[in-house]
Order: C-alpha cells, then sequence, then structure tokens
C-alpha cells in the first residue's frame, strides 16, 4: 500500500483566532468555511490542496500530557522560509519555544522553529538544510521531542 499524509484535522477552541494564526503563519487561503453556530469550520490550503481543516468543537488547551498528537509538522523548501515564518510567529506574541530556529539534532543541516498555535497545540516548521550553524538545544535527544 503507498500512503501519505492526506490533510490534518484539529479541534480548536475559537475558530476566527485559529483561522487568522494558520493563515499568516503559514499564507493558508481558506478553502472552504462554515459559520453555522454548533458547525463552525474552516478548511485552509494553498494552490487548490487542502492542508489543514480546523473544527470549533473543544474548549480549554491541548493537553500534552495526554495520549495523542505530539506536534505537526511542516517542511518548507528553504530556510528563508523558516525564517519568515520565525518573524510572524514573533510579531504576534505566539509561543516559542528553544527561542528560534535550530537543528534538529547536534550536527544536523535540517532545522527549524518549534511553537505553540493559539490552543497549545506544538507545531513545527522546518528546512532540510540551512540550520546546522546553531547550537542544539538538546544535544542527546532531538529537537522536535520539545524536550
Amino acid at each position: 500500500m503507498n500512503v501519505r499524509t492526506g490533510h490534518v484535522g484539529l479541534n480548536v477552541s475559537d475558530l476566527d483566532r485559529s483561522r487568522d494564526f494558520y493563515r499568516r503563519v503559514f499564507g493558508f487561503d481558506v478553502v472552504r468555511e462554515s459559520d453555522e453556530e454548533g458547525r463552525r469550520y474552516a478548511f485552509l490550503g494553498r494552490d487548490g490542496e487542502l492542508v489543514l481543516t480546523l473544527w470549533q468543537q473543544s474548549e480549554g488547551t491541548f493537553p500534552t500530557r495526554l495520549p495523542g498528537l505530539h506536534h505537526l509538522s511542516f517542511q518548507v523548501p528553504g530556510i528563508e522560509d523558516v525564517r519568515r515564518a520565525e518573524a510572524v510567529i514573533r510579531e504576534i506574541g505566539a509561543t516559542l519555544h528553544h527561542d528560534g530556529i535550530v537543528p534538529h539534532g547536534e550536527g544536523r543541516a535540517s532545522g527549524g522553529v518549534f511553537f505553540e498555535d493559539p490552543d497549545g497545540i506544538r507545531l513545527e516548521i522546518f528546512a532540510p538544510d540551512g540550520a546546522g550553524d546553531r547550537p542544539a538545544p538538546t544535544p542527546a535527544a532531538p529537537t522536535c521531542g520539545f524536550f
């Protein structure tokens, strides 16, 4: 069987806030959305491809201590794309882990930024090359472990 990830669906507590966050940080377009009370959602994508669906079906913040999603990772072509995303993340005041762009591990060229969305869902934007000139935040563990 040949499989690949289709789109990712996230429960959010405030659709407007989350939609605006993901559009701003990732540059997604709204493909489809509903403002019907009790059935609010937004489909986000780029170039006609659905990437992320947001469903206003939750309250509170994401509980990292429970089984489930660890983090959501997005690959971009180059480190300049990561720098642009980092600037937006800092500008909007999102929680940023590791204080900026870091490699995936000691001696690795790949790396990116690790941060949280408005509901506390952990996110990563990385490039396959260009982060190797920085030290890894946790030399003995993968950076995407959010240790």
